[in-house]
């Protein structure tokens, strides 16, 4: 006991040492040997655990006690396939236990042994007939049909058979619970037996489905769908709003049904019944009568509902779809919004409401409208040229909703210069007169106001894209100052995070992401915002750090999974299984993971130091901007990883190669090592052929769309060919290391070329990251961010030329020392060296000036960065914003700063490695 409350507390080595003391009385007390070796797993002595826990396993114990011990410990190693071996055996010793069989049952289900599953679960079923065991082996068999590769196997084999087990227990009468009269129909439904599946949830055991609202009838317009029996589809809809008429998606489904039996003339039969649902509506007159009913229903329900008039603006829109709007007098669409505004303009939703249908106003009367709606809102000026302001929150929603509509409508969009930034004056106004209404609002709750200065940024946004350099600046100060009041307003941080990495400081950045305090999946959908800039930007430490949180939510969410799937099985939530197991397998292929693998993996071989044979490596936004970002990204991905995988095959030809004559070559194995990198790197060019054809098009993607990738820069700065071109140097030194020194004149030629060619593209390559990063003109700061990217890839890429240097370094020494060794026995200094020395001498020492000059370049931008004073600006904020301003320059400068430091710091690695060269 004592020692279990150690574990507990954290305090693993007191927990060793009690088990010890207890261990020293009792030898074979099987408990205290695993709760000692959790102790020692949690303390990082993971092999010492190991052999203790396998100890205990061997003697296959059977006290529950230990078993669960073992349990705690396997899955902190990451190990449940060793849970599967302990119950495995436990159950073989105690074959009548409910409780060894289900917990040989989950362990099972941890590692998704399906076919397993389905045997354990009838064996407890066989044990204590009970109907949940009986039933987790049928959905067993149906995870078997979902994860079955030949769909047809599954629709023959693994569901027929399931369907007949359940039928079994429908026969004898033994159907209990709601999850399993689910489970039959989630069966017949994957059969395609919609009719059987219908009947079901229609009869006796469809009463059972009361655990959520409407799930029977839900289910049963499913069917009815599938079965295209459009009679039902609308009777049931029509009978559902007659009981509830705000539920939106029976308006939808009555409208569709309604069009589709008139366009096939359908018309009901004259004696029986319409349908199995009761009456059916077949004709517009129908329809449209429907709706008025509705709406004149409203008036006396005991709360406004919006489904009636929205659902009349829906009908009017599909009548005009088919061109037969004017017959029906349905009203005029401005009319109807402008009513529908009056009554439900103070509710957050009523924009959205309204969006979908703003397609109805014809372009020449979008002014008309807005004006409509702002003449009735109650807004009172204090002077006869100042602004109108609300008096009460309900004013202020209605104000809001009408500048959302006027941003849609594209009303500020026609506007100049002057009329833009006038419209951004009047709406920080609004903005600071509405945070008067927020004044009790907790830290956790968003300002009534924040919209008005969100769209003052939007415009802000648009000025700063056609070149009004001030204006990016202004934007951060506004939205610092939003975020002062609104400390959890996700959409200040998402936009400032946008913001500062398209100026190229990221050090603002981690803090913000952190604070949005992102949620499982959220680590997948806005995590690439942070990965995507952090190495880009020469943060590496942190940058190391983002790619390792976001690699342990992919791999912690493989383990979650089975968690969720295992509470689905105890809960008799079977439906939900099959979700959570697409969930994780949409997420282990998910484009973010493998781009965050693949930049981790180079990011860990830039920060670390090579060491050469020892290492061996482990991989709203349009429709078209979303399918063109997710073509570059995968093509920029493809680019990556075989860079990785190049510069980590490096090391497998560190020198292992007998003289030219020995037959050993081929058998060495690595002769096939250069043929993958030779092929590599025929896909590599392949690949960079197709990035260059998809930036042919010259994509602008919108300042709030995807973030483009690097390949533009990677390719416009020259980084492509360098790195190319030092993975053929690797071939043609491989070359002449199995040639000789000998009758290789044309390949020591060949070599020297390159070295040239390499140095004068690493200068241009360092010509393209000279510059100031930040000056001051006219007033106004204006950033070059492009000039840190390039001092990243100039980072990246002449490490890699110093790896590739280093394998040359290691065939070119074992030469020298022969040739050594040749002189010594010839007595003789004559013996002359050939010129594939010197031309590495050459270009060693070229190296080590280039990466000084570099290394000097950066200590200037430090100190033009520290010295920059920016009080100088001052003169153009107004007081309010000035300490804002002050802020926000003062990260981008920092920020700068820091990238600068960190790339400095690497570059003097490099340098250390350089000095080593000298052969």
């Amino acid at each position: 006991g004592e020692h279990r409350d150690y574990l507990d507390n954290g305090n693993n080595k007191m927990a060793i040492q009690q088990a010890d003391k207890l261990l020293k009385k009792h030898k074979d007390l099987h408990c205290a040997k695993v709760l000692k070796a959790i102790g020692l797993q949690r303390t990082g002595k993971q092999d010492e655990a190991y052999a203790l826990a396998q100890e205990v396993a061997a003697l296959e114990p059977t006290d529950d006690n230990s078993l669960q011990a073992l349990t705690i410990l396997y899955r902190e190693m990451h190990r449940p396939e060793l849970v599967t071996k302990l119950y495995e055996a436990a159950v073989k010793k105690v074959p009548n236990s409910e409780e060894y069989h289900s917990h040989l049952f989950m362990a099972y289900a941890r590692v998704g042994e399906y076919k397993k599953m389905q045997q354990a679960g009838m064996a407890l079923y066989k044990i204590v007939p009970k109907n949940p065991y009986y039933f987790w082996s049928v959905m067993s068999l149906i995870m078997q049909s979902i994860s079955a590769q030949d769909e047809n196997l599954s629709k023959t084999m693994f569901l027929p058979l399931a369907e007949r087990m359940v039928e079994k227990m429908v026969k004898e009468d033994k159907i209990e619970a709601e999850a399993e009269v689910e489970l039959y129909y989630m069966i017949l439904e994957r059969l395609e037996k919609y009719k059987e599946a219908l009947d079901v949830v229609r009869g006796k055991l469809g009463e059972k489905l009361t655990s959520e609202l409407q799930s029977r009838e839900n289910k049963c317009m499913a069917m009815y769908k599938k079965l295209h029996r459009w009679p039902e589809c609308n009777a049931l809809a029509r009978r559902l709003l007659l009981k509830n008429s705000d539920d939106w998606q029976f308006y939808i489904t009555y409208f569709d049904s309604v069009f589709q039996l008139i366009d096939e003339s359908w018309t009901p039969p004259a004696e029986e019944e319409h349908s199995l649902e009761g009456e059916v509506h077949c004709s517009i007159e129908q329809a449209v009568n429907f709706i008025e009913e509705r709406i004149a229903g409203e008036s006396r329900s005991s709360r406004p509902l919006r489904g009636p008039f929205l659902a009349k603006l829906e009908l009017i829109r599909r009548l005009r779809h088919r061109g037969c709007n004017d017959e029906y007098k349905l009203g005029d669409p401005e009319e109807l919004m402008f009513q529908y505004f009056k009554k439900f303009g103070d509710k957050p939703c009523c924009f959205t409401d309204l969006k979908v249908f703003v397609d109805l106003l014809p372009p020449s009367q979008y002014t008309k409208f807005i004006q409509q709606l702002l003449d009735i809102i109650p807004l009172v000026a204090a002077a006869e040229d100042e602004v109108a302001l609300p008096g009460d929150i309900k004013a202020l929603q209605q104000h809001l909703c009408v500048v959302q509509l006027s941003r849609l409508l594209g009303i500020y969009h026609t506007m100049d210069k002057k009329q833009k930034l006038a419209v951004v004056r009047e709406l920080m106004l609004r903005y600071r007169h509405g945070l008067e209404f927020g004044k009790s609002c907790l830290k956790t709750e968003l300002q009534f106001s924040d919209y008005y200065c969100l769209l003052a940024v939007h415009l802000l946004l648009d000025l700063w894209l056609e070149g009004e350099e001030a204006a990016v600046w202004q934007c951060l100060t506004l939205l610092e100052e939003g975020l002062s009041h609104s400390p959890s307003n996700a959409q200040f941080k998402l936009l400032l995070i946008r913001i500062y990495c398209r100026l190229g400081a990221f050090e603002p950045v981690s803090e913000l992401y952190s604070s949005l305090d992102a949620k499982h999946i959220q680590h997948d959908t806005i995590g690439y915002l942070l990965t995507r800039y952090a190495s880009s930007l020469g943060h590496y430490a942190a940058a190391s750090q983002s790619c390792n949180f976001a690699l342990r939510f992919f791999h912690s969410n493989q383990k979650d999974t089975s968690e969720y799937i295992i509470q689905a099985y105890k809960y008799g939530a079977f439906e939900k299984i099959p979700e959570f197991i697409a969930f994780r397998n949409r997420l282990n292929s998910s484009l973010h993971f493998a781009q965050v693998r693949t930049e981790r993996m180079l990011l860990d071989l830039l920060l670390e130091n090579w060491e050469w044979a020892k290492r061996g490596l482990g991989e709203d936004i349009s429709e078209e901007h979303r399918k063109l970002s997710l073509e570059e990204e995968t093509l920029w991905l493809r680019i990556r990883s075989l860079t990785l995988r190049l510069v980590s095959g490096l090391p497998t030809l560190a020198h292992t190669i007998q003289p030219k004559n020995s037959e050993k070559t081929a058998e060495n194995g690595v002769s096939s090592k250069i043929d993958t990198i030779r092929a590599l790197l025929q896909q590599l060019e392949a690949a960079v052929d197709s990035g260059k054809k998809f930036l042919e098009q010259k994509i602008q993607y919108p300042v709030l769309g995807p973030p483009p990738t690097r390949m533009a820069g990677f390719f416009s700065n020259g980084s492509c060919q360098c790195q190319t071109s030092l993975f053929y140097l690797v071939s043609d030194i491989y070359e002449l290391d199995t040639n000789g020194l000998e009758d290789s004149a044309e390949i020591q030629e060949r070599i020297g070329n390159s070295f040239k060619s390499l140095v004068e593209r690493l200068t241009d390559l360092f010509n393209k990251c000279k510059g100031d990063l930040i000056e001051v003109r006219d007033g106004t700061l204006k950033t070059h961010p492009n000039l840190l990217e390039n001092l990243v890839f100039f980072v990246e890429t002449i490490s890699i030329a110093l790896w590739v240097s280093s394998y040359c370094d290691s065939v070119l020494r074992p030469f020298k020392s022969n040739l050594q060794k040749k002189k010594k026995k010839k007595k003789e200094s004559s013996v002359a060296m050939p010129p594939v020395f010197t031309h590495f001498l050459d270009y060693v020492t070229e190296l080590q000036t280039l990466t000084s000059n570099v290394i000097d370049h950066i200590k200037g931008l430090e100190i033009i960065l520290t010295a920059l004073k920016l009080e100088e600006l001052d003169s153009l904020c107004k007081h309010r914003e000035k300490k804002f301003t002050k802020t926000v320059q003062g990260k981008v400068q920092s920020s700068y700063h820091h990238s600068v430091q960190e790339i400095g710091e690497l570059l003097k690695k490099r340098l250390d490695t350089i000095k080593k060269l000298k052969i």
